[in-house]
C-alpha cells in the first residue's frame, strides 16, 4: 500500500545544522520534511541543499535571525496561500501547502507558534500575550473551516498540553509551555478537527517528550523534557496511521538542536 512519511523537526538555524538534514534522511527516510525556526531570509536559503538529498520541492517563508518555516518534498508541492497574516506581525510562523500524495492531495500546515518568554502574565509579558493571541487566531481560522479533510498540521506548536507531556505537571504549571490558558488554547484549536497523531499510537499516560532543554547537562540522565513537537491529522486520515518515531537519538548529534524529529507515517 502507498505511503507517505512527515517529518517535522525545529532544526533552531538551518544554515548551521544543515549538515544534519543528511542525518534525519538516513534515519527516517521522511517523504516530506517540515522545518522551523530556520532562520535564514528567503533571499538566503540553500534552495540547492535539499535537492541533494533527494527533496526537489520547496517552500519557505524566512527573515533574518528569528522563526522561519520550511516544507521539504520528494513529491511536488502547491502552496497554499489562504491562511491571514497571524496577529499582523509578518512574522514567518506558518507556511502551507497541498502535498501531491497517493490517492490525491493532502492539506499540509507547518507551524512555529511564539515561545512566548518567560513570565505567564499578558501584562508583565506582551510575548506570552502574542503567544495567546496566536492560537486564538488559528483556532479561530481553522473553525470557520468546518469539514475539512485529508489535512496534516505539524510543527512546533510550544505548548505540552497532557499531564504526560512535561516531566512534572505539578512543577510546570506555571511555566510557560504548560500553563492552562495554553494547554486549553492549544487543546481548542485541536478541536477544531484534528486528531492527536502521536498519542494515537502513545496513550496519554505514558510520559513522551521531544524538547530537552540545553542546560541539561546530562538530558538523558535528567530527562526534564517536554513535548512541544506535534504532529495532528483530521479525523478521516486517523485510520491511515501506520506508524510513528520520535527520533530521541537526534539530541546527540553534534551541534544538534534542542529539539528531535518526530515523524508520522499514512498508509494511503
Amino acid at each position: 500500500m502507498p505511503s507517505l512519511r512527515i517529518a517535522t523537526w525545529n532544526i533552531n538555524s538551518l544554515r548551521l545544522r544543515l549538515p544534519l538534514l543528511k542525518e534525519l534522511v538516513a534515519a527516517l527516510d521522511p517523504d516530506v520534511i517540515c522545518l522551523q525556526e530556520t532562520k535564514v531570509p528567503d533571499a538566503l536559503f540553500p534552495v540547492e541543499a535539499p535537492g541533494a538529498l533527494g527533496y526537489d520541492h520547496t517552500v519557505f517563508r524566512g527573515m533574518k535571525g528569528y522563526n522561519g518555516v520550511a516544507i521539504l518534498s520528494r513529491l511536488p508541492l502547491e502552496v497554499h496561500e489562504a491562511a491571514p497574516d497571524w496577529c499582523a506581525k509578518d512574522d514567518c510562523r506558518h507556511v502551507a501547502a497541498r502535498v501531491d500524495a497517493p490517492g490525491g492531495p493532502i492539506e499540509l500546515h507547518n507551524f512555529y507558534v511564539p515561545a512566548g518568554g518567560d513570565v505567564p502574565d499578558r501584562a508583565m509579558n506582551p510575548k506570552y500575550g502574542h503567544k495567546l493571541d496566536f492560537i486564538a487566531e488559528t483556532r479561530a481560522w481553522f473553525a470557520e473551516r468546518p469539514g475539512f479533510t485529508r489535512s496534516v498540521l505539524v510543527g512546533d506548536l510550544n505548548i505540552a498540553p497532557l499531564e504526560h507531556d512535561v516531566w512534572s505537571h505539578k512543577q510546570l504549571l506555571d511555566v510557560v509551555s504548560h500553563t492552562p490558558p495554553e494547554t486549553e488554547g492549544l487543546t481548542a484549536w485541536q478541536e477544531t478537527g484534528f486528531v492527536d497523531a502521536v498519542r494515537h499510537f502513545v496513550p496519554s499516560g505514558q510520559k513522551l517528550y521531544t524538547w530537552w532543554s540545553y542546560r541539561n547537562r546530562d538530558w538523558r540522565a535528567s530527562d526534564r523534557g517536554r513535548r512541544l513537537d506535534h504532529v495532528w491529522v483530521t479525523p478521516d486520515l486517523q485510520g491511515a496511521l501506520s506508524k510513528h518515531v520520535i527520533l530521541k537519538d537526534a539530541r546527540d548529534w553534534p551541534q544538534t538542536s534542542d529539539h528531535v524529529p518526530v515523524c508520522v507515517e499514512l498508509a494511503l
